[in-house]
């Protein structure tokens, strides 16, 4: 559907487009080859489905409440992820990656979790499929979400922190370091490495993982339509490695690629790690120990570690490959916010739609919200489709912070980018 190819992955040593044998000692052949597929469509497994039976649909709700309490014109739906038995969007790709594992004869998945949505809904996948999990949960989320962890362990999992004495890469960092997803991924990936009957399970950025995540989008297409709206006119939703965002606004985009509709679509980044508004269009590593292939993505650099906001999924250096493309072509816009913004929203959208948004999603909330009162300004009448990624009910200590006027922005400096930059490779 694209207008351009998106450029292919590289091996780190040789710079040379990396093949099907460089993946396998981390993955599955199935999703190999969903890595690389060009076909529209990829069945979903039987197993898979009848996981997904559980929780979706999942609803699209008309946000009538919040519309009045903005006084807007626009026509606000909220795409909600947050019925899923982890709570968030994730189990939508930690199930059909620990069943086709599972098939293969894994018995052991290892990853990195930030907040720990994606390391819970691992978790609740391989005790599915009778696959052992073990999570490298960053720093600083360890430090400050402690039910996050445990909901991981009642799941089954195991939770390290991360940087950890238990690989080499991580011994090198200082036990009270804040960790960052780059950091938690080298030491999964190490893991996997030595063990063939471990893989390593990635909870965003690749191009199967976003696939898995457009049921969602595919989803609110339908949805709407049976809302009787004709299209929507904005898709917004938070990003971080770019899964969630993709999952709802690749269907879309196809839509408008297509001609049959032709909204703007925003991806919702936090000021403290804004990669795809100040990064830079680059071949990068995905890790913070360049053990992964270099992909081409706007980047913060390998190095960076971002500061501990309460958005902890959010806290990636780079940007999926796929949505980094589509932005490069101008097919998607991008915009950076503050957390206090974002938790102010989050807080009136609590007390009139009832949820308690998870921090990330309060950023695709603030920026619908600044579009609402824009619309209530203007007179127009906008359909906005915002992605509501995950409930918040373990992220309680971070609008506690807030409720006290404890809440801090954090703005990325333009040395500490220059810095951070310095150390990506360079790829001719």
């Amino acid at each position: 559907d694209l207008p351009t190819p998106p450029p292919p992955p590289l091996h780190p040593a040789t710079h040379e487009p990396v093949g099907p044998d460089d993946l396998a000692p981390l993955f599955p052949p199935e999703l190999i080859a969903q890595e690389v597929t060009t076909e529209r469509h990829v069945e979903i497994p039987a197993a898979v489905r009848d996981v997904y039976r559980q929780y979706r649909p999942s609803p699209l709700v008309r946000a009538r409440r919040w519309e009045q309490k903005l006084g807007t014109s626009a026509r606000i739906y909220y795409k909600y992820e947050g019925v899923s038995p982890a709570g968030s969007h994730k189990t939508n790709t930690s199930v059909p990656q620990v069943y086709y594992n599972a098939i293969n004869g894994i018995t052991r998945l290892t990853t990195e979790t930030g907040a720990g949505q994606w390391g819970t809904a691992l978790a609740y996948a391989c005790a599915l499929f009778g696959v052992e999990c073990e999570v490298w949960q960053v720093g600083a989320s360890y430090d400050s979400k402690p039910q996050r962890r445990t909901l991981i362990e009642v799941f089954g999992g195991t939770v390290h922190r991360s940087p950890s004495a238990l690989t080499e890469f991580g011994k090198g960092f200082d036990v009270d370091h804040p960790g960052s997803l780059g950091i938690a991924i080298t030491e999964a990936v190490e893991l996997a490495a030595q063990d063939e009957s471990t893989k390593y399970a990635l909870g965003s950025v690749l191009n199967h993982v976003l696939l898995h995540q457009t049921v969602i989008g595919e989803e609110a297409v339908l949805q709407l339509a049976k809302a009787g709206e004709a299209g929507a006119d904005l898709v917004i939703g938070c990003a971080g490695g770019g899964s969630n965002f993709a999952g709802l606004a690749f269907p879309f985009l196809r839509e408008k690629l297509a001609g049959r509709q032709d909204p703007r679509i925003v991806a919702v980044e936090p000021s403290s790690c804004p990669t795809l508004t100040r990064g830079e269009y680059r071949y990068d590593f995905g890790d913070t120990g360049g053990m992964t292939p270099l992909m081409k993505m706007y980047t913060l650099g390998h190095d960076f570690v971002p500061s501990t906001i309460h958005a902890g999924g959010l806290r990636y250096h780079a940007m999926a490959p796929l949505v980094s493309h589509v932005a490069h072509e101008g097919l998607i816009e991008a915009v950076a916010l503050h957390q206090s913004e974002c938790f102010e929203t989050a807080t009136e959208f609590a007390r009139t739609e009832g949820i308690v948004a998870a921090p990330e999603s309060s950023h695709a909330l603030a920026q619908a919200r600044r579009a609402a009162v824009a619309a209530a300004e203007s007179g127009e009448e906008p359909v906005i489709v915002v992605g509501l990624s995950g409930h918040g009910l373990l992220e309680l200590g971070a609008y506690d912070t807030f409720l006290h006027g404890r809440l801090e922005d954090d703005p990325l400096s333009d040395d500490d980018l220059a810095t951070s930059l310095a150390a990506v490779p360079e790829v001719r």
